[in-house]
């Protein structure tokens, strides 16, 4: 590697000095980090998710493993269509995971409406029998309301923002592989 090449690599930022097999490693165990942190919050502490949390944690389910896969074919073929193609599928599940959770988060802003069954006005029913066997039976999470906020931010924005960032790393890696020696 050359003066200029140096020069380049460290103008590029931390992202340049990620092979594309450790970018994928990093996006899958940082999912895993993330999804396994909210079911310690759930499991361990209380903190019961909503109807769109749950929703958030699908792509964290299908992205932490498919992020290793992508992984162990970037560590045999790095500069590769396939490759390419895993690691830009892996962006794109982390974009639409970074919507799905900036979607709740307006939601719980207030800045539009979510889902009926979660965020819609209670039904009152017709007797106070109804009543008690109805509040036996359902227990609702409000996806309005905020669980917990760590800085500011509820646990949908912080999805976002971690999607997003995982989203980067692998859109970056997979960029990298059609674009230059890696």
């Amino acid at each position: 590697m050359n003066a200029v090449d140096v020069a380049a690599s460290r103008s590029a930022g931390p992202l340049a000095a990620l092979k594309p097999d450790r970018a994928a490693l990093a996006v899958g165990l940082a999912a895993a980090a993330t999804v396994g942190g909210a079911l310690v919050l759930e499991h361990g502490f209380g903190v019961k998710p909503c109807e769109l949390c749950l929703v958030q944690r699908i792509p964290y389910y299908v992205g932490a493993p498919f992020a290793l896969l992508t992984a162990i074919v970037a560590s045999r073929r790095p500069r590769n269509l396939f490759t390419t193609a895993m690691l830009a599928s892996l962006a794109l599940l982390f974009v639409i995971s970074a919507g799905l959770g900036s979607y709740h988060a307006g939601v719980e802003w207030k800045f539009w409406a979510g889902p009926q069954d979660c965020t819609g006005a209670v039904v009152k029913p017709a007797a106070m029998g109804d009543f008690l066997k109805q509040l036996e039976t359902t227990k609702v999470i409000r996806c309005d309301e905020v669980a917990m906020r760590i800085l500011g931010l509820s646990l949908a924005g912080w999805n976002a923002v971690i999607s997003a960032g995982l989203a980067l790393v692998a859109g970056h890696a997979a960029w990298r592989t059609r674009t230059r020696e890696i």
